[in-house]
């Protein structure tokens, strides 16, 4: 390794990763001390933790408590991190993962779930649910997504079937003339609570996992379509940079 001068943790981490995947750290050695990278980086204690922390997210190594840190894997751990601040961001995300329909049925919501879409228990929905998978075709599936349509918009089954790598929404704007004009995003810890759900996301049932729900609203406020969102805790993360205004 050859030590950049006055390295960013990402700097650091980048070079930790190639020299892991080039076997100059093999699986099951363990890492240099902090204080050993700090000398070799010529940077302090807290840009070497914030680099080996970002190793251990990747998957690349774990650490313990006067153990060290071992390398665990030469290759990153399939994680997805969407930097999502727009519309057009989420846009660009849905397409970017391929959809598989597992079903699409018209249901009446039950209480659990009638708090997510912020309805009355009862309300019916047409219910489109799908599995999200990288493209790549590696890994195991990001998420499992249970998208609710108003009733309304039955048509939309057809065009789901008929179009599946085309997104729901866009099959609404381009069929009824109704278009997505903001979206309000709940982002928050849960676990793999269905069995069927936990067998198709390859996971054990009671899974760490992450859920979003995301509501779409019209230029009226009116939420018109409701995703809810579960991901593997290890395959799947949300990223988004806040920055000072100017004022």
């Amino acid at each position: 390794m050859s030590s950049p001068s006055k390295p960013h943790h990402s700097d650091i981490s980048r070079h930790l990763t190639e020299a892991i995947a080039s076997g100059h750290f093999a699986v099951g050695s363990v890492l240099p001390t902090e204080l050993e990278l700090c000398d070799h980086y010529k940077t302090s204690r807290h840009t070497v933790r914030a680099a080996l922390a970002e190793l251990q997210r990747l998957g690349l190594v774990s650490r313990r408590k006067n153990a060290g840190t071992r390398v665990e894997a030469t290759k990153p751990r399939d994680t997805f991190r969407p930097s999502i601040a727009s519309v057009d961001d989420l846009v660009h995300f849905g397409t970017e993962y391929l959809r598989q329909v597992q079903s699409i049925e018209e249901v009446a919501v039950a209480a659990p779930v009638a708090r997510d879409l912020d309805c009355a228990p009862g309300t019916r929905w047409l219910r489109i649910s799908s599995l999200r998978l990288d493209t790549g075709g590696e890994g195991g599936p990001i998420g499992w997504t249970d998208l609710y349509v108003d009733p309304a918009y039955s048509e939309v089954r057809d065009l789901v079937r008929e179009s599946p790598g085309t997104l729901v929404s866009s099959l609404i704007a381009e069929r009824y003339g109704r278009q997505i004009v903001e979206i309000h995003q709940d982002v928050r810890a849960d676990i793999v609570r269905d069995a069927a759900m936990a067998k198709a996301l390859q996971v054990e049932q009671g899974a760490a996992a992450l859920k979003i729900v995301r509501r779409y609203l019209d230029a009226e406020g009116l939420a018109f379509e409701v995703s809810v969102s579960v991901h593997p805790a290890d395959r799947f993360s949300v990223s988004m940079r806040l920055q000072r205004s100017a004022s």
